[in-house]
């Protein structure tokens, strides 16, 4: 429903309410003044406007990203699977917004991008803190991510504490151990600071899940998952399709790889063993 045609009161109304004390309760509550003025342009150069916004808005999607996954974790903790459920079909559909992001920065010539890519100085995508929080909830962990935000604080703290916690896939392998399903001690137990590391046993529990009828429940968990990392697999191609037109084989901002850090990125599917269990089935 449109805000436009309420009144201050929220009643319906043909005249809308236009006087106010201060500012309106619109931009009390979204902050619209302080988003649409975050923006400052380093370069002459009209393209790069599209490029901070977008970059910008990619941001907000990895912080309501990691408030669902966050709270798809709580969830499987208490054994609530269908809250977890909720929160983690709603990531799909903001990981499809996410993705869409890509779009106008897909078309940009080498010129294009290189007429501001001097802006960035040394500003590189791998520098994003909650982007680095996905990546952690998601088992891509590595205690190095940390050292670029030495300077912040706050954000070091927080990376830090996500960094000790379970992934939102520890808490699901946690949840089938607790159901009775064998998942190896040696997998509940692993060292959370670590990237996770695909294991044969749960590979196996997968696929007797997938393949018999008495789970429909943990099958269907599975399933989102799968939605889950399907859609951050397409991020990652969708980025080094972008990358590969803007600026082909060069070094990346930041001094990292460019296209080939991506194109490594882009073999690695997240949730592993939900994949290769569907060759057991």
């Amino acid at each position: 429903m449109s805000t436009h045609s309420l009144d201050a009161s929220g009643a319906g109304s043909d005249t809308p309410n236009l006087d106010f004390a201060g500012t309106t309760p619109y931009e009390d509550y979204v902050q619209a003044d302080v988003l649409t003025h975050l923006q400052h342009p380093r370069s002459d150069d009209p393209g790069e406007m599209v490029f901070l916004v977008t970059t910008q808005v990619m941001e907000l999607w990895f912080t309501v990203i990691v408030h669902e996954w966050e709270t798809a974790a709580r969830a499987l903790r208490e054994d609530r699977i269908p809250v977890a459920m909720d929160a983690l079909k709603r990531s799909t559909r903001e990981l499809e917004a996410l993705n869409a992001s890509w779009r106008p920065l897909a078309q940009l010539t080498p010129a294009q991008f290189n007429s501001y890519r001097g802006a960035l100085g040394e500003g590189s995508g791998f520098q994003s803190a909650m982007y680095r929080r996905m990546e952690f909830l998601l088992g891509e962990k590595s205690s190095s991510m940390l050292v670029p935000h030495r300077g912040a604080p706050r954000v070091h703290a927080e990376l830090e504490k996500a960094l000790c916690e379970p992934s939102l896939y520890d808490e699901v392998l946690r949840l089938l151990a607790r159901r009775g399903l064998p998942v190896p001690e040696a997998v509940l137990t692993r060292d959370l600071t670590a990237r996770y590391e695909p294991s044969p046993e749960v590979e196996a529990v997968w696929a007797e899940l997938y393949a018999g009828d008495q789970n429909a429940e943990l099958v269907r968990l599975g399933e989102a998952l799968s939605d889950v990392g399907e859609l951050v697999w397409r991020w990652r191609n969708d980025h080094l399709v972008a990358t590969r037109r803007a600026m082909g084989s060069k070094v990346g901002t930041g001094g990292s790889a460019g296209v080939a850090w991506l194109e490594k990125r882009a073999t690695k599917n997240v949730f592993p063993e939900l994949w290769t269990a569907r060759s057991h089935v």
